[in-house]
């Protein structure tokens, strides 16, 4: 449960792969009791909105009623990935209309004579030049030219082209070439979709930003028309609350600020609930989090560190072991996902191996257990054979299971490797676990963490299924499984305020000579953002900074960000903030070096008080455990064989109640299975904490 003011209704709507999630909590202005409402629905793409408004409906929720209304989605990524956006053209530096299209020469399949670069998303004959140019500090070499600028809009309408990305060499030093442009197009051609690469970051590196800048125009009318749409119907139930839009960087933002720049929601389902780990983690005393989110589709995870969530701006879309992908810098969690979820496929190449994913049965048809015409053995058709999902309460009693058509799924793939139902089914469940450590051993092991050193907060509809044998093998002692699992994701964006992130590229020394510069600097962009929050109606006082530096080795490529201290800048802060650039660079890298350090660039990060909830203790009624056991049933472990677990009723258990495994936990939206020597304890705000039989020193 959560604190909130009394008579306020708050909601959080997530837009998922497979299913749209709702949490919705109100307050009573009389007696101050809490109702707390989750709901689910299918996702309904193209018209990702209407799956909005229907979880709202399933949900029996008044849309006149809320006050405060948080939205996440996929539909920025679903744009990208499936090529759903606009025709769009690039205007940039005379000389550099290549530079989209020559990338960068880090390509993974690297010993391949046959790589191909991915292909641009605009095609050469759709890029053009303006003559003019700045240098790397922002002074003008060459004066802006744009008289050429009214044939290039007269050729981009003959090709059909809806929307227009700007790119101009060192814009992030200056942006008054661009910003000249942007003025330009606008007039020549209003009802163009026109954005420009300062509007979205301050970073150098040119290919980079084309690209940033390309994907955002891509997208940028598609999602407009979304959030419009969602924004209509929601008015057209008498909404008359603040609608915010979750972002990448693990915070929210106004509609009407997301609008203009829409591409920094590219990853704002799974930043949510990260954000809610780290949350949680902060709440339960453990700020050492390692966070899984395995939903329909995917299984996203990412490493919090003393209750920080990481964000960086080098997030690529598409890039794998045989492409180089797309990059997109904006703030985003730093996360790493896998095609490996309830949905994923499981198939035999033509080598009798099996494989689980990246292929996913989606929503429709889904895995052949929902019986919607789904034909291929999925993840969680295997975990129904292995009787770890109960058949007869499957999502929670809503949907039928349909066994024949698991069966024989799960019979095609057995047929194929030569063996049983059952070993087919422990062999997807061990290989979707596997692929899931490997993710989990990207974001801790290969950054210089220990994952024993964390615990596994796990979410997700098939969060609790697989978190405790992925645990085990990582050696981890401690799983939590936070309440309402299965809409965390929504539940996490309750818990954000509003965030902006703000990249500042300036080159120079880190030392007390540059102490003066580098308040400038600080100064300057903490004053800009309070200006912009202000034009929005939100006060100075209800604003806080938290401040980083983005520092490398004098003349390296790599550099990594440290917070640096509150209050003014002076000696001891730089020298402080060195030491800890020190540490930081010798655990992500394994060594230091006895060398200058170099500031690179600003990290700003502006939080708004919105009114986030505040989690608070959920009562005690005084029922024992056994008022909560469902009955027991063979359970299929996977590494551990079969035994008999006990079924405990998600939805009874309370503050307090402990027991062992084997045990299943029966929710309505997910399930926990609990292992043979496992303790497990409900803590005061209903999560679920499984202990493991594995400690380390």
């Amino acid at each position: 449960m959560t604190q909130t003011t009394a008579g306020t209704v708050r909601v959080a709507t997530d837009v998922g792969g497979t299913f749209t999630d709702l949490v919705y909590f109100r307050t009573d202005p009389d007696t101050g009791a809490q109702q707390i409402i989750t709901a689910k629905s299918d996702t309904t793409p193209p018209h990702f909105e209407e799956g909005v408004l229907n979880v709202l409906r399933r949900g029996g929720v008044n849309t006149q009623d809320i006050d405060f209304m948080a939205h996440g989605t996929t539909v920025i990524i679903n744009a990208l990935t499936e090529r759903k956006g606009v025709k769009t053209a690039l205007i940039t530096t005379q000389g550099f209309r290549d530079s989209l299209e020559i990338a960068r020469g880090n390509r993974p399949d690297f010993f391949n004579l046959y790589y191909k670069k991915p292909a641009p998303f605009v095609p050469r004959h759709l890029r053009r030049e303006v003559p003019g140019r700045l240098n790397h500090k922002g002074h003008e070499r060459w004066p802006l030219d744009l008289s050429g600028l009214p044939e290039i809009i007269s050729g981009f309408q003959a090709e059909g082209v809806q929307a227009v990305a700007i790119c101009l060499l060192h814009s992030y030093a200056n942006p008054a070439h661009e910003q000249a442009v942007l003025e330009e197009v606008r007039r020549l051609w209003p009802d163009v979709s026109v954005v420009a690469s300062h509007q979205i970051t301050r970073e150098w590196r040119e290919y980079e930003r084309s690209s940033t800048a390309v994907l955002s125009a891509y997208v940028q009318p598609t999602a407009q028309r979304y959030l419009s749409h969602l924004q209509s119907g929601l008015n057209a139930g008498g909404f008359q609350g603040q609608l915010y839009i979750m972002q990448s960087n693990c915070g929210v933002d106004s509609l009407a600020h997301t609008q203009e720049i829409p591409i920094t929601m590219v990853e704002s389902g799974p930043a949510s609930g990260f954000w809610g780990a780290a949350e949680l983690g902060r709440l339960v005393g453990e700020p050492n989090v390692l966070a899984l989110d395995i939903g329909g589709t995917t299984a996203k995870c990412s490493l919090i560190e003393g209750g920080h969530v990481r964000i960086m701006t080098d997030y690529w879309i598409e890039r794998d072991r045989t492409s180089a992908g797309y990059p997109i810098m904006v703030p985003v969690v730093d996360l790493v996902e896998i095609g490996n979820g309830g949905g994923s496929v499981a198939w035999v190449d033509d080598f009798g191996k099996l494989h689980v994913g990246p292929q996913s049965a989606g929503a429709l048809p889904g895995p052949a257990a929902y019986g919607k015409g789904g034909t291929q053995a999925t993840t969680t058709d295997a975990n129904i054979v292995l009787g770890r999902i109960n058949a007869d309460y499957f999502c929670g009693g809503e949907v039928q299971t349909d066994l024949p058509a698991v069966h024989q799924a799960l019979d095609d793939v057995a047929a194929r490797l030569g063996g049983s139902r059952e070993d087919a089914a422990r062999g997807i469940v061990r290989i979707a676990n596997h692929n899931m450590i490997n993710a989990l051993k990207l974001v801790s092991l290969n950054r210089g963490h220990d994952p024993r050193d964390f615990v596994l907060v796990a979410f997700g509809g098939g969060g609790g299924m697989h978190a405790v044998a992925l645990a085990t093998e990582l050696g981890m002692s401690k799983v939590l499984i936070p309440f309402a699992a299965d809409v965390f994701s929504a539940w996490g964006m309750m818990m954000s305020d509003l965030r902006r992130d703000l990249f500042i590229t300036h080159l120079s020394g880190f030392g007390p000579g540059q102490v003066s510069a580098l308040s400038a600097l600080v100064t300057q962009a903490e004053t800009s953002a309070l200006e912009q929050f202000s034009q929005e109606g939100i006060a100075a006082e209800r604003v806080r900074f938290v401040r980083y530096a983005k520092l490398r080795y004098e003349n390296q490529e790599h550099a990594v960000e440290v917070e640096l201290p509150q209050g003014a800048l002076d000696g001891a802060a730089i020298e402080h903030t060195s030491a800890a650039f020190h540490s930081t660079y010798e655990r992500e890298y394994t060594y230091r070096l006895d060398a200058a350090v170099e500031f690179v660039g600003l990290h700003l990060v502006s939080f708004a008080s919105i009114g986030k909830l505040i989690p608070a203790k959920l009562p005690r009624t005084g029922l024992s455990v056994q008022q909560a056991v469902k009955g027991q049933r063979d359970v299929d472990y996977a590494m551990e064989g079969i035994h008999q677990a006990t079924i405990y009723d998600g939805g009874q258990l309370e503050p307090g109640m402990a027991f062992e495994g084997p045990a299943i936990v029966e929710s309505s939206g997910t399930t926990l299975v609990v292992h043979p020597g496992n303790r497990v304890q409900v803590d005061d705000y209903g999560n679920i904490h499984v202990h493991l039989e594995t400690h380390h020193d």
